[in-house]
């Protein structure tokens, strides 16, 4: 009853569903996976106790960022050199913008420092002046923005002395000495609780280690490829079930030949 299974047709057809159910259930499982890491990145996170909390450690320790270093307060040593302002980021639902300082260390190579944020426009505000001579800075460390960090200004076209994204990549073009591919925000602004006074900019979780939108979708495409398996499989057995059907109403003579292979064909 099933010798139709060897036709050069279902051959094509078999092998359709061979390849297609374990792919589907790969990139299922994938997806699921990419999901997993999610949550457990999330409760690692969750369980880590507050910045302020953890004992600084030099910068170069704690170089590069990751999930784990993240927030983790750093040391650095030198002097401040080109200053930027990142203008269109928020702070209390107030709008204004981040004051960025490059910090030239020893070795040449310049840390960016947020040394807090202001309301306002850059330009429109008075900016108060960074200390000069040699300073230590101890901030919590953060990784390099990319486009699809909140706040980020990519349109470009900025006046000179502004700043859209605070990364390696993006100031590279505006210094004439090398970035760390790192920042961070310094927590003691040394600013009276005054209007003009900077305010510290709080640390942000690494990206991708939330239960935000993306996991949700990565949980959701998991759902998809399992289903369109399914459904793989689900179409094999019935275009099995109607083929066997068809040849056997022809073996009982309840149908001419030539309109089961009719019927076959159009199913």
């Amino acid at each position: 009853m099933y010798r139709f299974l060897l036709t050069p047709r279902w051959w094509g057809i078999n092998l359709f569903a061979v390849l297609a159910i374990p792919l589907c259930v790969f990139m299922g499982t994938w997806q699921l996976g990419r999901f997993e890491d999610r949550v457990q990145s999330h409760e690692q996170a969750a369980k880590q106790p507050a910045p302020g909390a953890r004992a600084a450690k030099p910068l170069d320790d704690l170089l590069p960022v990751d999930t784990v270093t993240s927030g983790r307060p750093a040391t650095a040593t030198g002097r401040y050199a080109d200053q930027f302002l990142v203008p269109g980021r928020e702070l209390d639902d107030k709008s204004g913008f981040y004051v960025l300082n490059m910090l030239r260390t020893d070795d040449g190579k310049a840390l960016p420092v947020v040394r807090g944020w202001l309301p306002g426009r850059p330009g429109h505000t008075p900016v108060p002046a960074a200390p000069a001579g040699e300073v230590t800075v101890t901030g919590d460390l953060q990784a390099s923005e990319n486009t699809g960090t909140d706040g980020v200004d990519t349109a470009g076209g900025l006046p000179d002395g502004q700043l859209g994204m605070i990364s390696a990549a993006s100031l590279v073009n505006l210094v004439p000495y090398d970035v760390y591919d790192a920042w961070v925000t310094l927590q003691d602004t040394d600013s009276d609780a005054e209007d003009g006074a900077l305010r510290p900019v709080p640390a942000v979780a690494p990206q991708g280690s939330g239960l935000d939108l993306k996991a949700f979708q990565n949980l959701g495409y998991t759902g998809e490829w399992f289903v369109f398996a399914a459904f793989v499989l689900f179409m094999w057995f019935r275009l099995v079930r109607r083929e066997a059907e068809a040849a056997r109403d022809v073996r009982l003579g309840l149908v001419p030949d030539t309109d089961a292979d009719a019927g076959t064909r159009t199913a």
